[in-house]
């Protein structure tokens, strides 16, 4: 077990009808002009939008909106945010909304309080720590932004679609009743976002790490078990709290300390979704067990108990190669269960592409992926392959 420093700052607001508390949270942590940021012009029409404008005005809150925050959230929308902020003296920023919201929101937050464009610093630096304070009101459960600094953006000019640390949000507001009206492809999405947050950490070659293995392991049965309940009722109340509460945790870094972690998926999926602008998870659960595949003689041992402490396969460790292989194919079967695509074939994307899409991922071979197991780009068109 390797050492650790763990600080998780953002306050989370969780439960039925916490929406309205937003304004008073807002003016605790000093807000009194703020940007309200979020997605779609849609949710104004929502009983949300109200309680939130009321919550703001009943504590002196002045705010300026600006929607539009699409799925792999864009650089221009970021920029005008940081526009409007400078230009208006805006002290706070409340995003509303699910992951791409949030991301957006923090990339205004860091380029903000910067000179020069934010792009450059997501894409050079890669880290900003002075940040104008970001409060949330999730409506989509999936990334875990809500409890991290985490965020990616696209720059649609350059298909670029990179991540960078920022701030984390000061506080969340979690409440399980704003996303029961969700679409079943959000839902699924959202699900598999989670259980790729845990995959990623899972996947490990540093020793000792059972508690935390444990921990993983029950979230992501938790996810599996959870999701399957909450795609075919979301009105569930009890069952959609613990699987969003399993999203918040499994993105909020409490689950990697003292332990190497992986990532080349979501290094992978990110030019999937660059070029072709497809949803994050839906490349997520292509790439995920095409990996699992090409990496299965790291250590087959560690997929095989994947699949008897997660997926409930039987442990039948005499042959751990084939438990292993039949891992991959539980999880396949869960993503096809949640009418998640597996191939790349299901979401358009060319084997013609798959050459383009491993430089991007390597920057032209130049940058090695992944920590469990090493990837060049050669490496990255072989689980490309494995994938169509």
């Amino acid at each position: 077990m390797e050492n650790f420093t763990y600080v998780n700052p953002t306050k989370i607001i969780f439960g039925r009808g916490t929406q309205n508390e937003v304004g008073k949270e807002i003016k605790a942590f000093g807000g009194q002009k703020i940007l309200l940021h979020y997605g779609s012009e849609r949710w104004k029409q929502e009983p949300l939008y109200q309680e939130v404008i009321t919550s703001l005005k009943d504590n002196g809150i002045e705010y300026m909106e600006l929607g539009g925050v699409v799925p792999n959230p864009r650089l221009s929308l970021v920029q005008e945010g940081i526009k409007m902020v400078k230009d208006n003296n805006l002290d706070f920023i409340l995003a509303v909304g699910g992951g791409s919201v949030i991301d957006s929101a923090k990339a205004i937050s860091g380029g903000a309080k910067i000179e020069g464009d934010v792009w450059d610093s997501i894409h050079v630096n890669g880290e900003l720590l002075d940040c104008l304070p970001l409060g949330c009101i999730l409506t989509l459960p999936a990334t875990g932004t809500e409890m991290n600094g985490r965020s990616v953006i696209t720059n649609e000019d350059n298909k670029e679609k990179r991540g960078a640390s920022f701030a984390n949000p000061v506080f969340s507001i979690l409440n399980a009743e704003l996303c029961a009206s969700l679409p079943k492809n959000q839902i699924a999405n959202g699900a598999v976002d989670m259980f790729s947050h845990c995959f990623e950490r899972y996947f490990t070659n540093t020793t000792n790490v059972e508690f935390t293995d444990r921990l993983l392991e029950a979230t992501m049965k938790s996810i599996v078990s959870l999701s399957h309940d909450v795609y075919k009722d979301p009105s569930d109340y009890d069952k959609y709290a613990q699987l969003l509460w399993c999203g918040t945790m499994a993105h909020n870094f409490l689950l990697c300390v003292g332990r190497e972690t992986d990532w080349a998926s979501h290094q992978i999926e990110h030019e999937l979704s660059g070029m072709y602008d497809v949803a994050h998870a839906a490349g997520l659960s292509v790439v995920m067990p095409a990996w699992m595949k090409y990496t299965l003689k790291q250590n087959p041992g560690r997929l095989a108990q994947l699949g008897v402490n997660v997926f409930g396969l039987p442990a039948d460790y005499m042959d751990v190669e084939r438990l292993a292989n039949q891992t991959i194919d539980a999880a396949k079967q869960w993503f096809q269960s949640l009418d998640m695509p597996i191939t790349l074939s299901e979401l358009n994307i060319p084997e013609s592409s798959i050459k383009e899409l491993a430089q991007g991922a390597t920057r032209n071979d130049t940058l090695v992926q992944g920590k469990y197991v090493k990837l060049k780009a050669k490496d990255v068109e072989e689980i490309l392959k494995l994938a169509l």
